[in-house]
């Protein structure tokens, strides 16, 4: 079981650093090993950058181990330095244990808190360091640790140049110590991160070994970026969120749908469950006819489904087909056309006010002029609510208005706008 659940996560390319492959086999041999991740609360949700290693709670779960999730309420005070270039934007204590509460509903979603054999956990590091007093944690831990070691991490030392506080310095010494406690605790004895984390997490390995003379294992998973080499999550510098708030389900299957040709096999692996027979049987298909997008299809299907659900999947396929394709605008509700037209031009009309349609292509910017107008109209190219309009006199009135909200025109195949009700 252990070597076989260890090849496959290194299979799908989820281990990039780890302690002693045979010692860690070995304990996750043993028994169902304790083990965790650390999540940063700097915001209210987290986002597509963190599904790798949310997915792998799960993965622990499905395989009968315990995963718990730490939530850095304490040390998300300070803010983890690793491989950023400036110091941290320092946040209040209310928006940060704000943002815990945040996390924790949102973790809910993937792992199961109340699972009869093996229950996933969520602790809070902010229950043990409020009540730290400062001497104490430097008598009890800082003896540890000698300087050199510390300035020998990678995360710090590309910050000595350019400056770095010492709030920052000492946070290496903050994650080791939540490593120790979890064992002490919890009987925790492997912590996973993502690479940049390396060096904090050898700090834990460091203490346990030191102070309590525990041998702790752990492993990192790979920076995720695409064949381009792009940090993996960005979408024109904007974070692709696990809030359906932040990012609606379907600019979040757009997202997935998206995916480079180089890059939908490899994300099968790290965002799905599929099995990778099933995803060797998608690879075959997808290479001898990668024009249907049989990976991408597949791909933002099933992450659409374990981050949202099956029913903001089909809401996102019907929302692609208005857009894209097939679907009648008439099948959609109007907060679904607004989820998929959130971005487009926007003109606000008086609900009550009947005006020519000319007119109207004109005021909202639609049309640069009422000769232009009238040529497309003529010509088929304006849509209303997805019928075409093809009479130059056309008043738009109530009837064109969607639940007395909206009225969306559509200027050739794929320009859309939407006229809104005040």
């Amino acid at each position: 079981m252990s070597e076989s659940f260890l090849k496959e996560l290194k299979e799908r390319g989820l281990v990039y650093q780890s302690t002693d492959e045979k010692e860690l086999s070995k304990a996750l041999g043993e028994g169902n090993i304790k083990m965790y991740i650390g999540f940063d609360p700097t915001a209210n949700s987290l986002h597509v950058g963190n599904l790798v290693p949310i997915l792998l709670l799960r993965r622990f779960q499905l395989a009968g181990h315990f995963p718990i999730a730490l939530v850095g309420g304490g040390t998300g005070l300070i803010g983890d330095p690793s491989f950023k270039d400036d110091e941290r934007q320092l946040n209040s204590i209310e928006t940060v244990q704000s943002n815990v509460l945040s996390l924790k509903e949102q973790l809910a979603r993937f792992v199961d808190f109340d699972d009869k054999i093996n229950p996933a956990m969520m602790v809070n590091n902010h229950d043990w360091y409020k009540d730290t007093l400062f001497i104490d944690f430097l008598r009890d831990i800082g003896k540890y640790f000698t300087i050199n070691y510390m300035m020998s991490k990678e995360s710090v030392r590309r910050r000595i140049e350019t400056g770095i506080s010492y709030t920052e310095f000492a946070y290496q010494l903050l994650q080791g110590y939540d490593f120790y406690l979890l064992n002490e605790q919890y009987g925790i004895s492997l912590q996973v991160g993502g690479s940049d984390q390396w060096g904090n997490i050898t700090a834990g390995i460091e203490l346990l070994r030191k102070k309590a003379n525990v041998v702790g294992h752990a492993f990192t998973v790979p920076l995720i970026t695409d064949s381009t080499g792009k940090k993996f999550g960005k979408s024109e510098g904007n974070a692709i969120w696990l809030d359906s708030q932040k990012t609606s389900p379907y600019e979040f299957y757009q997202f997935w749908l998206n995916t480079a040709d180089a890059d939908a096999v490899r994300f099968l692996k790290l965002f799905t469950f599929l099995t990778l027979e099933e995803i060797a049987n998608i690879e075959e298909k997808f290479l001898q006819a990668p024009h249907e997008r049989l990976a991408q299809k597949t791909l933002a299907k099933e992450v659409t489904i374990i981050v949202h659900s099956q029913d903001a999947y089909e809401q996102a396929l019907r929302i692609s087909g208005l857009l894209f394709g097939n679907t009648d605008i008439k099948e959609l509700s109007v907060a679904e056309i607004k989820q998929g037209l959130k971005d487009v031009p926007n003109f606000h009309m008086l609900a009550d006010q009947d005006r020519n349609l000319v007119e109207v292509l004109v005021v909202s910017g639609i049309e640069s002029s009422k000769r232009q107008a009238r040529e497309d109209i003529v010509n088929g190219a304006i849509y209303v609510n997805g019928g075409r309009i093809q009479e130059v006199d056309y008043i738009l009135t109530g009837r064109d208005q969607l639940n007395e909200e909206i009225t969306v025109i559509r200027r050739g195949k794929k320009k859309y706008f939407l006229l809104s009700y005040d």
